[in-house]
């Protein structure tokens, strides 16, 4: 059950950056580019993202197991460190120049 919810999950991910249009790397570039024709789409995508991950890790926090009964295990560290640093530098990097996430390379492989 948990891998097909796993699947589902990926699914619903993907569809959503097919219809926000977050798989096309113009479209991130553009949001990126702040010096030219800046397009904020990706800000209100980012937006809508932030919002609906606030109500469900709060939502998440007030239990003590899973949905589909697995242990809840939410991430513990409140401290920024060099690895996040390097982690967070190689991820913007890696944006910046080719205008894929992980997530939207996946979907444009498609």
């Amino acid at each position: 059950m948990q891998v097909l919810m796993a699947l589902i999950a990926g699914l619903i991910f993907g569809l959503g950056l097919i219809i926000s249009g977050m798989s096309d790397p113009v479209k991130v570039i553009g949001f990126l580019d702040l010096a030219g024709k800046w397009d904020p789409s990706l800000a209100f995508v980012m937006g809508g993202a932030v919002l609906v991950g606030l109500f469900v890790f709060r939502f998440a926090a007030t239990r003590s197991s899973a949905i589909l009964g697995g242990p809840m295990r939410l991430p513990t560290a409140r401290q920024i460190d060099r690895r996040l640093i390097l982690g967070g530098s190689t991820f913007g990097a890696g944006w910046g120049l080719t205008g894929y996430c992980p997530g939207s390379a996946v979907v444009a492989s498609r």
